[in-house]
């Protein structure tokens, strides 16, 4: 039976249904809709993000892991707010949280701090919810979950749950707190890798507890783990303005106060290159029309990527992304 869908035919129409109220919110607050390539000669460069590649002998093109540079090229050119609906592919993300094929929710304001961004995505979770209950019929309540959403930095979190604070631990420092916290780092793993020892402390420390008895943004980032974000450098030391939204665990959204140099993106995009290159992925392009526009001007804006997937399970109480898609990577 499998050419049967994961999830059944009444959560897909509950689905839906919450994308018409994720529309409705947006089209609310005075943004539109936008639409973009999702095959690209440019990609989002992360070293840990490795999009799937279409090479027909004539084009190379990348399937988008983002729709991110070709909305930012829309605000270089006058957009003000905007929002997309729209599929992401990422290679080897695959579990219970995981889909490479994926719908993803985006949006930008310009003018907009990262603050404004995560008073709007509350706004929005909460409306999801609130809208799910109606669905579902249930008399349970989520206001205590959808209403009073905290804030933590990343900084304190760890903090908070581990004892101490990391954002000065040295990859030394970091091998001594995995040992103590009996936290296994795997062979695979380089140890004099600070980035990559505080991405599995966090999953296996902090992660866990966030947004567990209410909804929880994690702000300002090591300065390492800027991705596109901007970096405070009156802090010391300098942090990334950017959050991440935790529901009984799982993330479900990344924003950030956007980078608007283009030289700062060059120098990023080059370490991002030299990461892959000694790790042996696959190449992908320093130039992008992104660049291009920001070379151009792109204004002070803030946005976010939210995994609607994620969203949906969680409001509907279920377990795996596959109860609410329907058709997953292994029955696609």
């Amino acid at each position: 039976m499998d050419f049967h869908p994961t999830a059944t035919l009444q959560t897909l129409k509950a689905r839906a249904q919450l994308l018409e109220v994720v529309r409705e919110y947006f089209r609310e607050h005075d943004y539109w809709e936008v639409e973009t390539p999702m095959l690209s000669e440019d990609i989002v460069v992360d070293a840990h993000l490795d999009p799937y590649i279409v090479d027909d002998g004539a084009f190379r093109r990348f399937l988008q892991t983002s729709p991110e540079f070709h909305m930012k090229r829309l605000l270089a050119v006058g957009a003000e707010a905007i929002f997309q609906v729209t599929h992401a592919f990422r290679q080897r993300e695959l579990g219970t949280l995981h889909n490479p094929e994926f719908t993803i929710v985006e949006w930008y304001r310009l003018g907009d701090t990262y603050h404004d961004q995560m008073k709007f995505t509350q706004g929005l979770v909460t409306r999801v919810f609130e809208a799910a209950k109606r669905i579902r019929g249930t008399r349970e309540s989520m206001s205590d979950v959808s209403e009073l959403f905290s804030k933590i930095t990343y900084d304190e979190a760890f903090k908070a749950h581990t004892g101490s604070h990391v954002i000065r631990c040295s990859p030394e420092e970091l091998v001594l707190k995995a040992e103590r916290h009996q936290v296994s780092i795997p062979d695979t793993q380089n140890r004099d890798d600070r980035d990559g020892l505080l991405n599995l402390l966090l999953s296996e420390l902090v992660e866990p507890h966030l947004g567990k008895s209410e909804p929880t943004f994690l702000l300002d980032y090591p300065a390492s783990q800027a991705a596109l974000a901007r970096i405070r450098r009156d802090d010391y030391p300098p942090v990334a303005e950017r959050f991440e939204l935790y529901i009984r665990g799982i993330e479900i959204c990344n924003g950030y106060q956007e980078l608007t140099d283009p030289d700062e993106l060059t120098n990023r995009i080059e370490e991002q290159l030299a990461i892959r290159q000694a790790e042996g992925a696959d190449q992908l392009p320093s130039e992008s029309r992104l660049l291009a526009a920001m070379r151009a001007g792109l204004p002070e804006c803030s946005g976010v990527a939210l995994g609607f997937d994620r969203l949906v399970m969680l409001a509907l109480g279920c377990e795996r992304l596959s109860d609410v898609l329907a058709f997953p990577f292994d029955r696609a």
